[in-house]
């Protein structure tokens, strides 16, 4: 895992793409900054983060679009195949070099809060405590981004996914007012999704078979619960859509709220989706 963990370090810290990465997002912030801290004169440095968190639309896939991406466009993810080490520890090495990437610049924007501190109030443990969720909101967003990157040898269909993928996070909390909030909607619109997790076991897997099985079954366990239930699916979309909101949980410590549930659900999504990068490449290798 080391190796593959200095090898990406080396990719990234001998071309722009850290470099890009970071003054993005120290543009970003401090662009902010200026407006709320320095303009306004406003104490509250998690409105700076609030604002700065749209940028993870664009530099996450751009960072993350090449990373198993590339591999398989130019054929060298026969050799991490060959390597003797296993495949989660590839997947792990490369995820923590894009961490460290990540953490560069985000440890020069934890010094803005000491610095804003000499010249006014400054809640530390607000600001510092929603500097720790933006550093999760980003890590679950790279996360969700090796997983797309797996599916794909064309970083442009990869970076193209990831921007839909994070937009669609960030403005579900608002499409939830527009979604059919009837028992019946909600139903159509779980069918779909279960439809779209079909395809993605049997596009892991490449076992068809399998994918109608767990498709048959929890289509059934979904008509029983709603025909026993449906009272129960009454607002549910909505309901689903905002509690999925990454976005939506971070503006819980922006608002001065430590919230635990929320740091254990960055994690979940983290394990999650570098689980399912891992299967993507076993699929791959065994093929």
């Amino acid at each position: 895992m080391t190796a593959v963990l200095r090898h990406e370090w080396r990719l990234y810290f001998h071309s722009l793409t850290a470099y890009v990465f970071g003054a993005f997002l120290l543009a970003f912030v401090g662009i902010g900054a200026l407006m709320y801290n320095i303009q306004q004169a406003v104490s509250s440095f998690e409105l700076v983060l609030s604002f700065g968190c749209l940028i993870f639309v664009v530099i996450v896939p751009i960072l993350t679009m090449r990373i198993i991406a590339e591999e398989r466009k130019q054929k060298t993810d026969q050799l991490l195949y060959a390597l003797p080490i296993t495949t989660t520890q590839v997947v792990v090495g490369k995820y923590l070099a894009l961490l460290t990437v990540y953490l560069i610049p985000l440890a020069v924007i934890c010094l803005y809060p000491l610095i804003f501190a000499q010249y006014g109030d400054v809640y530390l443990l607000t600001a510092y405590g929603s500097l720790l969720a933006f550093f999760l909101l980003g890590a679950a967003f790279i996360a969700v981004g090796v997983f797309l990157s797996s599916l794909t040898d064309n970083q442009g269909f990869a970076a193209g996914i990831g921007i839909a993928v994070i937009l669609f996070n960030y403005y579900s909390v608002s499409l939830a007012e527009y979604v059919s909030a009837s028992a019946l909607g909600t139903l159509a619109a779980l069918g779909l999704l279960l439809i779209a997790l079909v395809g993605i076991i049997q596009y892991l897997t490449k076992n068809d078979r399998l994918g109608y099985w767990v498709g048959a079954v929890l289509l059934a366990v979904l008509v029983v619960c709603y025909f026993t239930g449906g009272e129960s699916f009454e607002s549910l979309l909505p309901s689903l859509m905002t509690t999925l909101s990454l976005f939506e949980r971070f503006y819980a410590f922006v608002n001065g709220v430590f919230d635990m549930t929320a740091v254990v659900y960055y994690l979940s999504v983290i394990v999650f989706f570098l689980f399912l990068s891992v299967q993507s490449l076993e699929k791959r290798r065994y093929n």
